[in-house]
């Protein structure tokens, strides 16, 4: 398929959804979704951390904590399975679909790349998730959510 993404796999048969609006729309839409999900992840952890020193006590919230741990705890599986995140692939094929570059790398690849110039094979990245899920659990354990 024409624009799409080296590496990632488009489809050639019919769509099983049909987007009545842009593409490229949908695709920022998918991006954004998935910068706030990276932000909820790295940010909130942080926030938790901060939150155990501080003695904030809306950061042992259960709903929150779960919720935290068990987006990583995907993000980990995915990279485990060597497999692409599936906003990564969406938001690609929508962006092929509007005849843009989809993405060459995973997203979180990608973005480092253009935020940092860091560039790295899928395997240390899957490391670095792997390190990140380790603090989360950590922390999970160490700094427990309030049972109420």
């Amino acid at each position: 398929m024409p624009g799409a993404a080296k590496g990632l796999k488009t489809s050639s048969k019919k769509p099983v959804l049909s987007w009545p609006m842009n593409p490229a729309l949908w695709a920022d839409v998918v991006g954004l979704g998935h910068a706030l999900i990276v932000l909820f992840v790295v940010g909130g952890e942080a926030l938790i951390l901060a939150g155990w020193a501080c003695g904030w006590a809306w950061t042992r919230h259960a709903l929150l904590r779960r919720a935290h741990l068990v987006s990583i705890t995907i993000i980990l599986v995915f990279a485990a399975l060597d497999q692409w995140c599936p906003l990564t692939l969406w938001e690609s094929e929508l962006r092929a679909r509007a005849g843009q570059a989809g993405y060459a790398e995973g997203f979180i690849a990608t973005w480092l790349e253009r935020l940092l110039y860091f560039e790295a094979p899928l395997w240390v990245f899957a490391i670095i998730y792997a390190a990140f899920a380790l603090l989360v659990a950590g922390t999970y354990w160490k700094y427990p959510p309030d049972p109420r």
